[in-house]
Parts: structure tokens; sequence; C-alpha cells
């Protein structure tokens, strides 16, 4: 039977959703690939490689030593390094590569959005005046913040920022998605927050924060996400499997 080689590299839950369907299916040998930013990753139901490769010469030289037929990146929209190194990779290694990526938020009737290209962006459209922010980008570029210092912030994130920001006032929240529309709401009513910054990364698990603020009048400072590439793009775990079934029909599944 031939059985195709698959790497994917996850840290999003359609990431493990689709591991989860191929590895039900049991008709091809599936490798999730993490990035290892998170302490205590979720469980997954494949066997899992943590860590970063070296870049895009070093992925391709993975592929190729592991024999690899596809690679899907169903990274985070925001982990632009690895997604820029993907294709490349997957060229240089001369097997077929998808980008798995959830659709972004779109802007909807009472929402107060400002988008920004950047973390710093956004931190410098607060503006001068003090705020009581809600920095609800995780805790990679969360330092950003020390540039505003004026203002009151509020850093949600799944592991602790390291080092602590130089920050007088700031409070931190450890926590992990998903989140409830009532729960967000007190969260922003406990701690006065007046602006939001946050990272278009859409899906359900944090879209709350953005419900919340539409509900309660609350200014977003949207980081919007970089021009997409070239690679094959679908948005759904089913969409992925479709592609997949294309470039491996089930008669070469079977070894007919």
């Amino acid at each position: 039977m031939v059985r195709p080689r698959i790497l994917i590299l996850g840290g999003t839950s359609e990431a493990r959703l689709l591991a989860e369907a191929l590895a039900a299916r049991d008709e091809c040998d599936v490798l999730l690939s993490l990035a290892g930013r998170t302490e205590k990753p979720a469980t997954q139901p494949v066997p899992v490689r943590i860590g970063g490769f070296g870049g895009a010469a070093a992925l391709a030289d993975f592929l190729k030593a592991g024999g690899y037929d596809l690679l899907i990146d169903a990274t985070h929209p925001f982990a632009e390094r690895i997604s820029a190194n993907a294709p490349f990779a997957a060229e240089t290694a001369g097997i077929a590569t998808i980008a798995l990526r959830r659709p972004e938020w779109q802007r909807l009737p009472g929402d107060r959005w400002r988008e920004v290209q950047s973390i710093a962006e956004a931190i410098e459209a607060l503006g001068p005046s003090p705020r009581h922010v809600f920095l609800a980008t995780g805790r990679q570029g969360a330092h950003h913040a020390e540039a505003a210092p004026q203002h009151h912030y509020l850093v949600r994130s799944v592991d602790p920022v390291e080092p602590p920001l130089v920050l007088d006032n700031v409070d931190y929240v450890l926590d992990r998605g998903p989140f409830t529309l009532d729960g967000e709401c007190d969260l922003l009513r406990q701690h006065d927050i007046d602006a939001i910054v946050a990272k278009n990364s859409g899906g359900a698990a944090t879209y709350a924060k953005i419900e919340a603020a539409r509900l309660l009048g609350i200014e977003v400072m949207m980081v919007t996400r970089a021009p997409a590439s070239t690679v094959k793009a679908v948005d759904t775990v089913e969409a992925a499997l479709a592609a997949i079934d294309h470039l491996f029909p089930p008669a070469m599944k079977r070894g007919v």
C-alpha cells in the first residue's frame, strides 16, 4: 500500500482537527510540527515534533530526508516567518503544499476598528492620553507596550510574559480560549477597558472579545494580516481534506 507522508505545520485548532481527521482515515502517515512557544500544548492525535527547523533550507532538507509528499501550513495567521519559508521549502523538496487559513474577521455595523499594520503601530495609535488597554495579542509582541507607559494595560496570554513588562500599570491574565461573550464583557467592564489591541486572527475561539467590544462601544486597534502568499489556500478542514484527496486519489492510497 502506498501511504502518502504529510507534514503539518501546526499550532492552531484547525491543525489539530485536520490531524485528527487524517488519523481517523488511517490512509497516510502524518507528523504534526509545533513551534514550541506554548509551554503546555494541547494533546494531539498524531505524532508530534516540537521546535523550529532553522530556516527554509533546513525545512526543505527535513522534507526530503523524511520522504514527505505534502506540506500543509496550518500555522497561526500571524506566524509569518514559517509561512514564508513553507512554499520555498516545498518547492525545493519538489512536493506539493497547501495553506489552511481560517477566514479573517469582517467588520460589522457597530464595530469601532482602526486597522493597523503591526502591534507597534497599534500602541502608537492609542494616543498620548492615558487609556485602559486590553492587550489581547498574546505574549508575542507584548513588549511593544513599553513604548507607551502612560496607559494601563491588561495583558492576556496562555503562558506568562517573560521577562515581565517594564511598566508601572500592568495586570496579567493567564487563560486559553475559547472565550464567551459574557466572560469577555465582564473582563472589559472589570478593568474599565476603553481600547483593545487585537490581531485579526479569525476563528471562533477568541472572537468573543470583538463581539464584546462592539456591544460596549470599545475601540479596537485591529492588526491586519500580511498579504497572503501564492500557495494554494483553503479555509476549512473539510476543504483541506478534499485537496488532499485530489492530490492522492483513493486508488493510489490503496496501492491499486
